[in-house]
């Protein structure tokens, strides 16, 4: 793929996924009551002023610029790596970028972040689409790093 198209496929996936977070989540929100309850997962609704396992609560500036600086950051390595990326790669990367984007927009407009999913099962913090989004995408990402270390980890001994 050109470097254009992956411009192109890059941004259309990052749009896609603040779109699909914002719109789901919203949904979720305004259908909560309406949704049953199960022994995995409840949807509940928490008003999260902190970062992940609510760390950091009430340090919404610090959040915000934390989030901001991490979205130019992953750009800027994106776009100076690009011709070496692949679209799978581009794909997870867009993904973090839209986790990140959702929450810290959440932040800047409602002043916290809204939570829903709880697991039953386990005792874990409620989380939301941008949580998963982003964990997702970090574990991808680990994961494409690794591959590609040990194919030229293998390449360099042969």
């Amino acid at each position: 793929m050109s470097k254009t198209g992956k411009i192109i496929y890059f941004l259309i996936s990052v749009v896609f996924f603040v779109i699909f977070d914002l719109v789901l989540s919203n949904e979720t929100l305004r259908s909560l009551a309406e949704l049953p309850q199960n022994p995995i997962l409840d949807l509940v609704y928490v008003k999260n002023t902190g970062a992940a396992f609510s760390i950091l609560q009430d340090a919404r500036v610090f959040l915000i610029s934390f989030s901001a600086i991490a979205i130019l950051l992953i750009i800027t390595y994106t776009i100076k790596h690009l011709e070496k990326a692949s679209t799978i790669a581009l794909f997870w990367v867009s993904m973090l970028i839209s986790g990140i984007f959702c929450n810290m927009y959440e932040r800047i407009v409602l002043g916290f972040v809204r939570d829903f999913f709880k697991l039953n099962f386990i005792n874990f913090p409620v989380f939301n689409i941008s949580d998963i989004f982003i964990n997702l995408s970090v574990f991808a990402i680990v994961i494409i790093i690794i591959k590609h270390n040990f194919k030229k980890n293998n390449e360099n001994n042969n």
